[in-house]
C-alpha cells in the first residue's frame, strides 16, 4: 500500500511541477520577448516532457535502466495506441494537418536510429550526444518550416494557446520556475520508489512497470488533453502533439539521461518492446501520408491493440 501510495504522490508532484514550471518558464520568455515558436518548441516540449526526463534520469542514476528506458519505450506505445485511440472513440482524427507527413517520417528516422543505438547498448555518452545534435536539428527545422508555412500564408497554431495561467509579474514566474524545478525531482524519487516497490512485490521486473504504470502515469497529460479535446471536438492538434512528444521522448529524454550516466538495456526490451514502438510508429504513416482520419473502428482496434501488449509484457514475465 505504502508503495502505491509513493506512485500516485510521485505523479501528482511531477504533474503539478512540470505545469507550474511550464507556466513560469513560459511568463518569463515572453517577458525577454523570445517568438512564441522558439518558446513552443523548447520550453514549452521540454516542460511538458520533464515528467519522463526526471524518472528516466532518477532511474538511470539509481541502476534501474529498465525503468529508465521502459519508461520512454512505454509512454511511446501509449501515446499512439491509447493517446490517440480513446479520442478516436469520441471524434474522429484528422491526419491531414500541415508538416503532419513530414514529422511522421522524422518519429521513423528517430526510432530508426534510437534502435541501432539499443543494438549498440549501453547507451552511452556519444549515443547520447547524437541524440541531442539530432534533436538540435529537428527544433531548427521545425522552427524553420513554420516560419516558412506563415510566410506563405498557411495558418499555423500558436504553441503557446496551450499553455493557461501565463503570468506578467517577473517574481512570481520566478517562483514557479523554482518551484517546478524543486518538485520535479521530489516528485520523480517518490514515483521510482513506488514502481520498484510494485514491482518487488508482484515479482515482475523494474523493466515491466516501466513499460507499463510508469508510461502511462506519464502519458496522463496527454491522455487527458486528447479526451478534452474531443469532447469539445477539436482534435486537430492530436497527431502532431503525439508525434512531436514521442520525437522529444526518444531525443531528449533519452540524449539528456545517456549523456549524464550509461543507460544498459534490458535485453527484452530490444527483443520485444522497441519493435512495437517502432510497428506503432509505421502504422501512422498511412494515415498522415493519405490524409485518412482515425475513426471509431481504428480507434477501437488501438485501443485492443494496446490492452493485448499490456498482456503480453507481462506474459514475457512468466
Amino acid at each position: 500500500m505504502k508503495d502505491v501510495l509513493f506512485l500516485i504522490a510521485g505523479f501528482a508532484v511531477l504533474l503539478v511541477a512540470g505545469d507550474v514550471l511550464v507556466r513560469g518558464a513560459v511568463s518569463l520568455a515572453e517577458k525577454f520577448g523570445i517568438p512564441s515558436i522558439v518558446v513552443g518548441l523548447t520550453i514549452v516540449a521540454f516542460g511538458t516532457s520533464a515528467p519522463e526526463l526526471v524518472i528516466s534520469l532518477d532511474a538511470a542514476l539509481a541502476g534501474y535502466g529498465g525503468i529508465s528506458v521502459g519508461n520512454v519505450v512505454g509512454s511511446n506505445i501509449a501515446n499512439i495506441l491509447l493517446v490517440l485511440g480513446m479520442p478516436a472513440m469520441i471524434k474522429a482524427i484528422p491526419c491531414g494537418g500541415a508538416g503532419s507527413a513530414r514529422s511522421a517520417l522524422f518519429m521513423i528516422i528517430v526510432t530508426t536510429i534510437f534502435i541501432i543505438a539499443c543494438w549498440l547498448q549501453p547507451l552511452a555518452l556519444i549515443h547520447g550526444i547524437l541524440l541531442l545534435a539530432v534533436l538540435a536539428v529537428f527544433l531548427a527545422d521545425s522552427v524553420y518550416y513554420t516560419r516558412k508555412q506563415k510566410a506563405m500564408g498557411v495558418e499555423v497554431e500558436d504553441p503557446l494557446d496551450e499553455v493557461e495561467g501565463r503570468v506578467s509579474n517577473s517574481l512570481i514566474a520566478t517562483a514557479l520556475l523554482v518551484g517546478g524545478l524543486i518538485g520535479l525531482p521530489l516528485g520523480g524519487h517518490l514515483a521510482i520508489e513506488g514502481a520498484v516497490g510494485i514491482a518487488r512485490s508482484l515479482n515482475v521486473s523494474e523493466t515491466a512497470i516501466g513499460l507499463t504504470i510508469i508510461a502511462i502515469g506519464t502519458s496522463l497529460p496527454e491522455l487527458i488533453t486528447s479526451l478534452m479535446a474531443a469532447r469539445k471536438g477539436q482534435t486537430e492538434l492530436a497527431m502532431g502533439n503525439v508525434i512531436g512528444s514521442n520525437v522529444f521522448n526518444l531525443l531528449a529524454i533519452i540524449g539528456i539521461t545517456a549523456v549524464v550516466t550509461p543507460i544498459p538495456v534490458p535485453d527484452r526490451l530490444f527483443a520485444f518492446d522497441v519493435w512495437v514502438m517502432a510497428a506503432s510508429s509505421m502504422f501512422l504513416l498511412p494515415f498522415v501520408f493519405f490524409c485518412i482520419p482515425i475513426k471509431r473502428r481504428i480507434g477501437a482496434l488501438m485501443i485492443f491493440s494496446y490492452v493485448a501488449y499490456l498482456i503480453l509484457v507481462f506474459n514475457f514475465e512468466t
